[in-house]
């Protein structure tokens, strides 16, 4: 819809969501977002807009200019602010679950967004706005735009020298990106420093088997795959699959064999366990990692005899969680005859796929 500019409110300027440029073009859904032209406003929708349309109206509608007590006031600013928190978390997550299936145009709005909401709640020099800048440094790392990922990327790294508290979590991921960036220029060897940082912050905040830690020594292959010193590249993807592997067979296991029902009597008995799950951004990355590692084994003909069939197992068990039943069926059989052509000695594996496959060939019946 195109807009009179004689009609804005005065003293309102009506901007573009994406390049803060004046608005011309409203989104018809929500009516509170506007853009410069239809194909920022298409770029918006395709990125995070579509996600986020409805849940814009409360936040960007102007409040009552009357509330009965200041509990009213405060009540009403708690919710708000709560509503802002959980779009930092959801634009973010969007962001990055953009970046793992390769679409880094599309990433960019969702980062943008969470920025914006990360600044209104934390203010502008906060640590909290790191990981939008780093979802940004990577999108244009991906757009292969690198003076613009270095700078966001110089934000990011002051915002961590100047915050003495910062956490590993958020150390680790700047150097996963300066790894990325570095890999980009085609200078491996700053690369792999960066991505050893990486594996040490991730390390000491999640622990070094943990699917968190398991993106830096994904990178980490892929920088030493480029310098075609395969004998490492292949002992490191050895070891993301197995992490994947594990944390995947964990949720698995909690679903084919939930635990029994306590016999105890009182609150201690209708306590249920936790059940992990995987968020779109991590299903993302699982699928990105385990189809790369796939395919390496598939065309290689030197790896281990239980190699293949662990990435198949892995993959079969993320379909299913992702309720691809025929997906998860395909790579559940292809890694129970790999295991059976290469006389494993894994029986702990065999079984695991064994079991797995009886489960799905059950649900299927």
């Amino acid at each position: 819809m195109t807009l009179n500019p004689l009609a804005n409110p005065k003293g309102v300027k009506l901007l573009c969501e994406l390049c803060q440029k004046p608005a011309f073009v409203q989104c018809m859904k929500c009516r509170v977002t506007y853009y410069c032209g239809k194909e920022h406003q298409d770029a918006d929708w395709m990125g995070i807009h579509m996600k986020i349309c409805q849940l814009l109206i409360p936040l960007r509608t102007i409040s009552l200019p009357f509330l009965p007590s200041e509990e009213e006031r405060q009540k009403r600013e708690a919710e708000k602010l709560q509503r802002q928190k959980d779009m930092i978390d959801l634009t973010r997550t969007m962001g990055q679950k953009l970046l793992f299936e390769g679409r880094h145009e599309q990433a960019v709005p969702a980062a943008m967004q969470s920025l914006r909401f990360s600044i209104d709640v934390h203010g502008l020099d906060s640590i909290q706005l790191v990981p939008s800048y780093l979802i940004l440094a990577e999108a244009s790392i991906g757009l292969h735009k690198l003076t613009q990922a270095e700078e966001y990327l110089a934000q990011a790294q002051w915002t961590v020298l100047k915050t003495p508290t910062c956490s590993n979590a958020i150390k680790s991921k700047l150097y996963r990106n300066l790894g990325l960036l570095f890999a980009a220029k085609g200078d491996y060897q700053t690369a792999r420093a960066h991505l050893a940082d990486d594996i040490y912050h991730a390390s000491e905040e999640f622990g070094t088997d943990d699917i968190q830690t398991s993106g830096g020594y994904f990178h980490m292959a892929n920088v030493f795959f480029r310098q075609n010193r395969m004998d490492i590249a292949d002992s490191l993807y050895t070891r993301v699959t197995a992490i994947w592997h594990k944390h995947l067979l964990r949720i698995i296991n909690q679903r084919i064999h939930p635990p029994k029902p306590s016999s105890r009597v009182g609150p201690a008995s209708i306590e249920k366990p936790v059940e992990e799950t995987l968020d779109e951004a991590q299903q993302a990355e699982a699928k990105q990692v385990l189809h790369a590692v796939h395919d390496i084994r598939e065309q290689s003909t030197n790896h281990g005899p239980d190699m293949l069939s662990r990435v198949c197992h892995a993959l079969a068990m993320l379909y299913y969680l992702l309720e691809s039943n025929d997906k998860a069926q395909e790579f559940g059989n292809k890694a129970l005859s790999t295991i059976h052509d290469t006389d494993s000695e894994d029986s702990q594996l065999a079984f695991a796929i064994k079991d797995f496959n009886a489960f799905t060939t059950n649900l299927q019946a």
